[in-house]
């Protein structure tokens, strides 16, 4: 009788040790993925001339509609095409721009909302 009883208290303490091993924890959420940005065009820190078109390429993690490109504040339109599993975007640069530095600002959301944010800076010519 005290060997069923012992066996029964066992059970008992390890029960609820097991019941946790399944309770929801971060792992089984869905991690974030932020998008990222590669191929800069112009490359980082170059000379252009106003109007020169610029493009990037965003990884398929990005939700298309979501991409947004500021050059100091102003949205700047682009064309996003999708090219051998990642997102081509071309745009041109503002005339406003001329004689000045400038930053090529990009945001865009991933899975879950995920923010990714990227950029590079170029030297605009008169």
């Amino acid at each position: 009788m005290k060997a069923s009883l012992i066996l029964n208290a066992l059970i008992i303490l390890t029960l609820p040790t097991q019941l946790w091993a399944y309770g929801s924890s971060s792992s089984s959420k869905k991690a974030c993925e932020k998008p990222y940005f590669s191929e800069f065009v112009p490359p980082e820190k170059a000379e252009v001339a106003v109007g020169s078109e610029f493009s990037f390429t965003a990884a398929t993690v990005s939700n298309p509609e979501s991409i947004k490109v500021t050059i100091k504040n102003q949205p700047v339109d682009i064309k996003v095409t999708s090219k051998g599993g990642k997102y081509n975007v071309t745009g041109k640069l503002p005339n406003s721009l001329a004689g000045s530095f400038a930053r090529i600002n990009i945001a865009a959301n991933g899975p879950n909302q995920c923010k990714g944010t990227g950029g590079w800076l170029i030297k605009v010519n008169e």
